[in-house]
This record gives structure tokens, sequence and C-alpha cells, in this order.
């Protein structure tokens, strides 16, 4: 047997240590811009510590966690790594939104092969920007440089979001009757769901990707937009009006998630004529013959979150979050269920 005394390190072995402390020097800046009451502590640590906001009487946690999905296989293909950051951290704060919590604090995971310094940090600072539009603290998370385990130059992603809700405001949909309104939030494209359907509608097609598509941006452009995060808007206006029960439109679009917040004796009725939708969505059916059904089945299709509320503050909750930026739409009503027929339904 040949013996070789060569000493071997951890760069050798594929893991460069100096790389992941230029990156955390790196996204530290990034960090302290997050910062919110509760922080305790900075980067770097074994663990984060956060002080829940005294305002809360009767503070319950909410969790959530998600990833990107198979859109960032269009983020390597097309090279764009600064807004698939603010996809992750969406996923997450918008779902915990929904039950009416303030997000409190994010932290994120990012595994590669071979750490790329740059892409990272483009990542990390989509994450960031994310952090800062919801309101949280990015106070920790972990980066992980695992040889032989992903293609060069590729990576996942995954993230975790805590908030908080007073316990006797926290919504659950209980309260939805037949007569309440339903409203829809625009969307920003796609978000982050329907991606696995969407690259293949793009490999069956063809297009060019730069090319102009809608206004002045490209079909990269629409494809790559960040999700929409709903975080602010929403609860500036549950401080003024009764918000009975939300959902955010992620895998399974309009026809599965809203069911999740009604009462199994409801349907919400939607007019599908209430709301534009994006030019994306209809170039998407028509390359791939999608039926209509499955298009409300997969994608949001222009509705990124529905807020349900009382008929007398449904003018009211639409006014307030025109004033906070956003595009709501009256798109329809509760009603009572009929034997087992479905919860939502696009007419």
């Amino acid at each position: 047997m040949t013996q070789n005394n060569t000493s071997l390190s951890y760069r050798d072995a594929g893991v460069d240590i100096d790389a992941g402390d230029a990156l955390v020097e790196r996204i530290k800046p990034l960090a302290r811009k997050t910062l919110r009451e509760g922080v305790l502590g900075g980067i770097g640590g074994f663990g984060a510590l956060f002080e829940v906001p005294k305002r809360y009487k009767e503070p319950v946690l909410v969790s959530g966690t998600d990833g990107v999905g198979t859109k960032l296989r269009l983020a390597f293909d097309l090279n764009r790594h600064d807004t698939v950051g603010q996809d992750l951290v969406a996923m997450s704060v918008n779902d915990i939104l929904v039950l009416g919590a303030e997000s409190l604090f994010f932290l994120d995971y990012f595994a590669c092969g071979k750490l790329d310094v740059d892409t990272a940090a483009a990542v990390v600072g989509g994450i960031a920007k994310g952090c800062e539009l919801a309101g949280c603290a990015l106070i920790g998370g972990e980066t992980a440089e695992m040889p032989g385990m992903y293609p060069a130059g590729e990576y996942d992603l995954a993230g975790f979001a805590v908030g908080v809700v007073e316990k006797s405001k926290a919504i659950d949909g209980k309260n939805i009757v037949p007569g309440d309104v339903v409203l829809g939030l625009a969307s920003s494209g796609a978000h982050s769901n329907g991606y696995s359907l969407v690259r293949k509608i793009i490999e069956r097609s063809k297009p060019d990707l730069n090319a102009r598509f809608d206004g002045e941006r490209s079909l990269a452009d629409v494809v790559m937009a960040p999700t929409r995060i709903y975080v602010k808007p929403v609860l500036a206006t549950m401080e003024k009006v009764a918000i009975k029960g939300m959902a955010h439109i992620t895998g399974g679009g309009l026809l599965e998630n809203v069911p999740r917040v009604l009462p199994e004796n409801t349907v919400a009725e939607l007019e599908k004529a209430a709301w534009p939708r994006p030019k994306l969505f209809d170039w998407m059916q028509a390359e791939g013959n999608v039926a209509e059904n499955e298009m409300h089945r997969v994608f949001n299709c222009g509705i990124g979150l529905v807020v349900i509320v009382a008929a007398a503050d449904a003018e009211t909750a639409m006014a307030e979050l025109k004033a906070q930026g956003e595009a709501v739409y009256r798109i329809g009503t509760i009603r009572a269920r009929s034997g087992d027929e479905a919860q939502t339904l696009v007419v």
C-alpha cells in the first residue's frame, strides 16, 4: 500500500472556511438594517435571543417555514439571485400573517456544494430586503457548504419565520358567515408557486426570455418578480377593520387555499371578471394549453392574498388597503354550501 503523507486541509476536502467568514462579514450590515424591538443579540452566535414585545398581554407565537421551490432552477439558469431571498421571506411571513400575526424574526438556511460569496450575498441581500418589508428581524441562519451534494452553481434555500398575535385577536375563520365579502389583493406575478409548470411551458414554447414582454419588462423579469409581502398593509388595516379570515394563495391556487380558512358549511364564490389577470397567466395558459380549472388550482392568477370581512366593513377595508399601497378588488361573496360542493368556485 502506497503511503501519502501530504497534509490535508478542510479546503482540500472542498470546504472554504475563509469564504464562509467573508460571507458572514458581508451579511452583518444587511442584518443590522432589519433590527427591531426585541432583538437581544446579533449575527454570529450559536443562537439568537428575542424578547416578545411587552405590549402583548397574552402573546401567542406563530411559526412558519417554507422554501422557494423550483423557481430556484430559473434563478440558476438566468443567473438572477437577488430576488429569491425576498421570495423566501414572503412565503413564510405571508403564511403567518393570515392568522393575524405580526412577524418578529426570520432565520434562513442556505446550502451549496461550493460557496460563491457574491451569489450567497445577493441571496441574503434579498432576504434582508424581505425582512425589512415585513418588519421582522433577520437574527440568524445557517450557511452549509457541502461538497458533492449540489451541482456547481446551485444551492438550496429554506426559511423560518416566527411571529406573535394577541390570543384574543388570532384569526381562524370560524366567524365567517354567508353574506361576508371576499377581497383580493393583487399579486406581483406567479410568486413562488407552480414553477414546475412554468418551466415546462417555457421549455415547450422556447420564448426569448430577454425580449420585452410586459411594458418595459422582459419575460425573465416577469417570471422572476419577487413575491409580494402583505404584512405591513394588512396589519395596519387590522387596526381599523375586523378581518374574519385570510388565505395566502400559494401552491393549490385559489381553489385549494381559500377553503383552508372557511367553515365547512360555506362556499366562497369568486367572480373571475372582478379582477384583472396579469399577462403572464394568459400567456402561460395559451402556450401550455392549460385548462381554466387547472390554472386556478395551480396559480394565484393575479390574487396573492384573500381577505374576508363582513359586508358592512368591505368599503372601509378596501379604502384602508388602498391607502396602504395595495391594489385590492371585491372578488366575491360567501354563501351557504349545498351538500358536498367545492368550497371555492370561480365563476
